[in-house]
């Protein structure tokens, strides 16, 4: 059973960062990691005018694209509800750990990325699956563990211990 653990805070605070020199700790642990990020913005991987955009807008629930180095699946919604994590999940290929960025309602264990000078009041003190908060300064938490926002391997190695997930020497 795949892990999931995720990667929380406002707009801006680092999220993106921090996974970016996370995931290449945790692969040289011989975990394997994806990741899964919701965002609040239209998007489309597509470009008009393209065919498979072409074929999406002609009314396909899903288009495939595929080559030799990648693929992707592209799935309208049309009128359906955004679904949750867990059925986004089971489209992906099982893996040690899914790291997610955003979903920061959904019911998994968290670090928050918190930088007190952007302003921002914190996630944390309302959100009880925020385990940790990873921070750029000294703060307090009621209780949560801290870790230094900078130090990446002690963040990888965290989140390791967190989920019991078995680490090779790196």
């Amino acid at each position: 059973m795949m892990k999931i653990f995720g990667i929380s805070g406002s707009s801006g605070s680092g999220k993106t960062t921090l996974l970016e020199k996370i995931i290449p700790v945790l692969c040289a642990h011989g975990i394997k990691v994806s990741t899964i990020k919701h965002t609040h913005h239209q998007f489309d991987m597509d470009k008009p005018g393209k065919d498979s955009f072409r074929q999406r807008e002609a009314g396909a629930g899903e288009v495939m694209l595929a080559s030799s180095k990648r693929w992707a699946l592209l799935h309208e919604l049309r009128d359906e509800e955004e679904p949750e994590i867990e059925k986004l999940i089971k489209h992906m290929t099982p893996v040690d750990l899914v790291l997610v960025e955003g979903f920061k309602f959904n019911n998994h264990p968290k670090i928050e990325v918190y930088r007190p000078s952007y302003g921002r009041d914190p996630l944390w003190p309302n959100d009880p699956t925020i385990v940790a908060v990873a921070s750029d300064e000294n703060i307090t938490t009621d209780g949560r563990d801290i870790l230094d926002l900078n130090d990446f391997k002690a963040i990888s190695l965290y989140i390791l211990d967190y989920l019991n997930l078995e680490k090779a020497d790196a």
